[in-house]
């Protein structure tokens, strides 16, 4: 049987409500999604701050540490040299006893260069290489994992605008589904709607690329 006039019209517009319907739909749970994620991610931001922050608080005990050793280490050299000098033996052997660990290596090291004849020994200790400290070697470790912890910060916060936008590109949808049902012409309307498909197929195509928090 042939489709009178009059039945083709009502089925476009059928098809057509369908389609707004669709897109109103999704549009809606898309909004809902990317909210969600935005404020997953803003909380993922925020856990990370956190992190970088007791990071770098932990450095800074670490860098105040490295720093009072080195204090420690010049003192009682300063103290052994000048005993030396004089020729106090007993006095430069206390001293000499009584150096870090960390520090002993380096000075037994730097005393083989022979300084007191030699020119090209290196002036204190402090410059041989077996001079390290494990405090100053966290300090940079750490300093490196705050910078690491950083730049996951701004990460999560790129990835919360980002979710924010799709809201956007949501919102646009509706916008271009609502407007289509207040059209009267046929092929006004049915650009409309077909914009809105666009856009909503491009947001969908962007947000899937897009990493997901779900965690508690």
């Amino acid at each position: 049987m042939a489709t009178g006039p009059e039945e083709r019209p009502e089925r476009g517009r059928i098809r057509h409500e369908v389609l707004v319907t669709i897109l109103l739909v999704a549009a809606a749970l898309g909004t809902s999604w990317s909210s969600y994620q935005a404020t997953r991610w803003n909380g993922e931001q925020a856990k990370a701050a956190g992190r970088t922050n007791a990071i770098r608080i932990d450095a800074a005990r670490a860098q105040g540490l490295s720093q009072s050793q080195s204090q420690v280490d010049v003192a009682t050299f300063i103290a052994w040299a000048d005993a030396d000098r004089r020729g106090e033996v007993e006095v430069a052997n206390f001293y000499a006893a009584r150096f870090r660990p960390e520090f002993r290596p380096a000075f037994t090291a730097w005393m083989a260069t022979r300084p007191a004849t030699n020119p090209e020994a290196p002036p204190t200790p402090f410059a041989m290489p077996q001079y390290q400290l494990a405090s100053r070697h966290e300090a940079e470790r750490l300093d490196t994992a705050a910078g690491t912890a950083a730049a996951e910060v701004v990460r999560d916060l790129q990835i919360a605008s980002n979710y924010v936008l799709t809201v956007v590109l949501y919102a646009v949808v509706l916008f271009f589904a609502g407007m289509s049902t207040k059209i009267a012409g046929r092929r006004l309307r049915w650009l409309l709607a077909g914009i809105g498909c666009l856009v909503l197929v491009s947001a969908i195509a962007w947000i899937a690329t897009f990493p997901v928090s779900v965690g508690i």
